[in-house]
């Protein structure tokens, strides 16, 4: 009869091994993220000290920095240059300026932009292709380069006096209108013109078959797709358009019909300048953009990811 022990004494011994890590699998460290984070905060920081720097400047008094030094710290600040600001350069005035040319290159921008890139995009032309790279080509034209013929031409093109009180495109905001509908219209087709083509060309077939003509196509359905697109360029225009100092210098003579940004020059003395007070006056400047973004951001951001889920 057999024991125990010596079935025990026969049966090999097994030893239970432990895992050499129970836990889960360290993940490497992620230098990439971190290196891109660094680089996101830096760029803000560098983005954002000019404008802080500004504030700065704008929020001290002049008789203060002028024995202190700008870069110094503040012995008291006072928002005496903003109200300095807003009744010394007459900015109500300047930013009328600024909306009678804003507002309506912006609309007359997107409204041929839409419309030109519908018919580059839904209708066959044979020049569809010739006419898509010449808008692209136009962006890549620097305003610098045409500046001597445009000045003569705007010194030559005769407009009603309802258009211009100097009876030329020199001198009005209806030139000035007209400038910046010509140099953001390429830019703002290329950008439709892409967005156009990702639309479903079932739905057109759809309308089609419905009896829609090209109008109805246009505008009763391409349009109302194209909403997040018009948005997100709406808010570029508006601050492109907003922020131009160029064309209100060259094309402008009269200081009292120029736009808020270039009328910021009257605030400057020829032989003293209070840095202060044009401080204050930027800041103010820069609030109709800030709103415009704040109004459209959902729209502008929805604008700038089209097409990001799309494989």
């Amino acid at each position: 009869m057999t024991t125990d022990s010596s079935l025990s004494g026969s049966l090999p011994r097994v030893q239970a091994v432990r895992p050499a890590d129970s836990g889960r699998p360290r993940k490497p460290r992620p230098w990439g993220q971190i290196a891109s984070q660094l680089f996101l905060i830096s760029a803000s920081v560098l983005w954002l000290l000019p404008i802080l720097f500004a504030l700065y400047i704008a929020l001290r008094p002049y008789s203060e920095t002028t024995k202190y030094g700008y870069v110094s710290l503040p012995h008291s600040l006072t928002l005496k240059n903003f109200s300095d600001a807003w009744s010394t350069s007459g900015m109500p005035h300047f930013f009328w300026n600024s909306v009678l040319i804003t507002v309506p290159a912006v609309v007359i921008v997107l409204a041929l932009a839409s419309g030109v890139a519908f018919v580059l995009t839904r209708v066959d032309v044979k020049v569809n292709v010739a006419l898509l790279i010449l808008f692209t080509a136009g962006n890549l034209l620097p305003q610098q380069v045409i500046i001597t013929p445009l000045y003569r031409l705007y010194l030559l093109i005769p407009l009603p006096s309802f258009l211009s009180g100097s009876g030329l495109m020199y001198n009005s905001i209806t030139g000035l209108v007209a400038v910046n509908v010509a140099f953001q219209l390429g830019f703002c087709v290329f950008v439709l013109s892409n967005y156009m083509k990702s639309i479903p060309e079932e739905m057109y077939e759809a309308a089609l078959v419905d009896g829609a003509g090209l109008w109805t196509r246009f505008w009763r359905l391409t349009v109302p797709l194209c909403r997040p697109a018009l948005a997100a360029l709406a808010t570029l225009l508006t601050t492109w358009i907003y922020n131009d100092f160029f064309w209100a210098i060259t094309l402008m003579s009269s200081g009292d019909k120029r736009p808020v940004t270039s009328a910021l020059a009257n605030l400057q003395g020829q032989f003293v300048s209070n840095q202060n007070l044009i401080a204050a006056a930027a800041m103010i400047a820069a609030v109709p953009t800030l709103v415009v973004y704040i109004l459209l951001q959902k729209q502008f951001i929805a604008g700038l990811s089209l097409g990001s889920s799309k494989g």
